[in-house]
């Protein structure tokens, strides 16, 4: 037995330490009724302080949303800038404060939400810009990418075993998006040459890919990585 202060090594039946005067805690003895007592101090709820601090977040994120638009209006009546200020803001409460209000927040809900916040902002920006880029490149870009992070994430959220294969599958998927990222640049675009810079991530994604999907296969090779790395 020792001593939880100063470490030296006690005799049993030692109540105190000789050392350091610390009492010492022994099942074999009775509880010093004195141990458990504690200072009285206010205490607030750790919950409630949290949730103050996201309302205080959410007024002034509010304020400044609004404040450019009111002070546009006021002094040009027009809206053009603070139309950017206002949709990054709503963006970045979207993305950034709103999970933070949820105890446990789910990602396959808020990953959605969030890149329909994004395209949101995207069809904001080409509309107030008089762009016709939205349907064809924005809309479809957007929505494959958020189909991917959702169910990779789904995946990895609600699946206990098979994460090689996950991570594999979804650096495929990856490479596949930047040829389906460059198809829609060019479609919408039209740029003077089509490049296939596309064919460079999705050589590297799918040779990483496939790399782990072997490791997830072969099973002494995966015992080896995992006892070389510690995992």
């Amino acid at each position: 037995m020792y001593c939880i202060k100063c470490g030296i090594e006690l005799s049993e039946g030692q109540a105190i330490c000789p050392i350091c005067k610390t009492k010492v805690c022994h099942p074999d003895f009775p509880p010093d009724p004195s141990l458990a007592t504690y200072p009285p101090r206010p205490f607030q709820s750790e919950e409630y302080n949290y949730r103050g601090l996201m309302f205080v977040i959410t007024i002034l994120s509010s304020l400044l949303a609004v404040l450019p638009i009111v002070l546009e209006w006021l002094l040009f009546e027009n809206i053009t800038w603070s139309g950017y200020v206002c949709g990054g803001l709503v963006l970045f409460y979207v993305l950034i404060v709103l999970p933070r209000w949820f105890r446990n927040p789910n990602p396959v809900i808020f990953i959605p939400c969030g890149f329909a916040a994004i395209a949101g902002y995207l069809l904001y920006i080409c509309l107030a810009s008089h762009g016709n880029w939205f349907l064809s490149f924005a809309f479809p870009v957007v929505a494959l990418l958020a189909l991917i992070v959702t169910a990779q994430t789904a995946l990895l959220r609600y699946l206990r075993r098979g994460r090689l294969y996950i991570f594999g599958g979804g650096l495929i998927a990856m490479g596949v998006f930047s040829v389906y990222l460059e198809f829609f640049i060019w479609y919408t675009f039209q740029p003077e040459r089509f490049v296939f810079w596309s064919l460079y991530p999705l050589i590297a994604f799918v040779v990483l890919g496939l790399m782990l999907i072997t490791v997830a296969i072969v099973k002494p090779f995966k015992e080896s990585l995992r006892r070389f790395f510690y995992m």
